[in-house]
Order: C-alpha cells, then sequence, then structure tokens
C-alpha cells in the first residue's frame, strides 16, 4: 500500500461524503450499525470512521446513556463526521491510529469498522488492538470490499484511468480497498490476532447513481486516486473523470446507472 493511500485531505473528505457515501456506503453503514447495536452495547469505539456514515446510522440505535468513541487517522475527515452528525453528548471525536489504541484494555463492548480495515498497514496488529481494547465476550464488527471485478463502478474508473496513463496505470482502488477481498485470509489474520469466534457473510448490493458522472467524480476525485492522477498529470483529472463518465454511459446508460457492489461483512467476539 503506498503513503498516498491513506491521504484524505483538501477536497477529498467532502466531495467522499457528497458522492461516494449515497453511492456504495449508506446500505452496508445501515447493515453494520444494526449488527453492532443487536446486543445493545453501553459502550461502542468506531475506527476509521471517515467522514461518519456509520456514525450516523448507529448513534440513534444506541441507548440514551451509552458511551459512542468515534475515531478515524485523519482528522479532516473526522470533521466531516462530526459536522454532519451535529451535537450529540454521547459521541466524543476523537484522532486515533487503529493499530495504537489510546484506550485501557476491556473498555469496550462493541469495536466497528467499515472498511477501513484494507488501509491498515498491518492487519493482525489492527484485529489485536481491537481485541485488547474489547471487553470479555465483546465483539469486533467490520466490513470489506470483495474484488473490484465484483465492484462493477469500481472496476471501470480503474480500467479507464490505467487507459489514460497507461504506462503508469494508478490502481489505488483495485491495491487498496479491493485488495483485501479473500475470506481465508480475513479469518487466518483474526485467527492470528487471538479471535476464534468469527462469521464472515458476503453481501451483493447494488450501487445506483443519477447520472454516469456520479460514479465518476466519486471515485476520481473523492478518494486518493485523485492524489494517484494529480502526481502523474493534474492537468489530467477532467479529462480520466469525462473518459470514466463516457465508459459508465456506454455500459450502464445515460441516465440513473446502477451496478453491482459487493463486500464482506465480519463478526469475531472476543
Amino acid at each position: 500500500m503506498s503513503e498516498t493511500d491513506k491521504v484524505f485531505t483538501g477536497s477529498i473528505p467532502d466531495i467522499y461524503d457528497e458522492f461516494l457515501v449515497p453511492l456504495i456506503f449508506e446500505t452496508y453503514a445501515a447493515d453494520l450499525a444494526k449488527r453492532a447495536a443487536s446486543s445493545d452495547p453501553q459502550t461502542v469505539l468506531e475506527t476509521a470512521a471517515g467522514s461518519g456514515v456509520v456514525t450516523r446510522a448507529l448513534a440513534p440505535l444506541l441507548s440514551a446513556d451509552a458511551r459512542y468513541v468515534v475515531t478515524d487517522l485523519n482528522q479532516p475527515m473526522l470533521d466531516r463526521a462530526a459536522e454532519m452528525q451535529g451535537i450529540d453528548s454521547r459521541i466524543k471525536w476523537q484522532a486515533a491510529d487503529a493499530l495504537s489504541l489510546p484506550f485501557d484494555d476491556n473498555s469496550f463492548d462493541v469495536v466497528c469498522c467499515q472498511f477501513g480495515v484494507m488501509f491498515f498497514p498491518d492487519r493482525v496488529a489492527g484485529y489485536a488492538e481491537a481485541r485488547r481494547v474489547l471487553k470479555p465476550d465483546g465483539r469486533l464488527v467490520f466490513n470489506a470490499w470483495d474484488k473490484i471485478e465484483d465492484n462493477e463502478f469500481a472496476d471501470v474508473v480503474t480500467q479507464t484511468a490505467s487507459e489514460v496513463f497507461a504506462d503508469d496505470p494508478p490502481l489505488f482502488l483495485a491495491r487498496t480497498p479491493h485488495g483485501y477481498n479473500d475470506v481465508r485470509e480475513i479469518e487466518a489474520d483474526l485467527r492470528a490476532a487471538g479471535f476464534d469466534d468469527i462469521s464472515i457473510e458476503t453481501i451483493t448490493e447494488t450501487s445506483s447513481a443519477p447520472t454516469a458522472r456520479h460514479p465518476a467524480v466519486a471515485y476520481c476525485e473523492g478518494t486518493p486516486l485523485r492524489n494517484e492522477i494529480e502526481a502523474r498529470d493534474a492537468s489530467r483529472l477532467g479529462e480520466v473523470v469525462q473518459r470514466a463518465t463516457n465508459a459508465i454511459a456506454t455500459r450502464y446508460g445515460a441516465g440513473p446507472v446502477a451496478a453491482k457492489i459487493q463486500g464482506h461483512v465480519v463478526v469475531a467476539t472476543a
């Protein structure tokens, strides 16, 4: 994973939340929130919270006296999440590294993380940290994207960007968000971190957008793919967006578009 894969700064957080969240995250966030809330936890930690789509779904499901700590490595993303959430005395916002959590052992009933573990430079260490801060019988609830071929808009955008920069393809989407897709690897990493009660479910959903341009902007400008494109030639970002728009329209239509997305949902009990 490149260092730029973790850089969500500048206009990326706003575009991410406006375009990418409704495109691919909201449905999975609602599902993850229900799973996290199902045990009526009193203490919840969210890691790699991004712009807060899970926070917005989970907070209404928690009790009035719950304690909910929401963290992310990127302060700009956390700022966007707090702004979108509004005031909630149960929630504490805190910049934190999921691989080195600033919390005591046995502090939380649930640790949740939506589509963040793919960004962990050491996933076993990240899972071990989650297990450390979980109370006995506490649960780690998270998800990870399946391979890019099963996430069609992301695949089309990656192919298009690779055609524009054929000599040095920008492969962020395939490498990182969709690069940790093997359920056997995920289970092995969790067992290496000390979890032995593990369930993994693969869920297929539909990604919908009002126009073909919407997913092109979402992926090209609302993710670190933008960093890769601009590192090659910043003047060609608009070209990549337009070419991706055309490719999506050719495959899915010029009006409202819909395509397959697929991810894994994991529950591991400490």
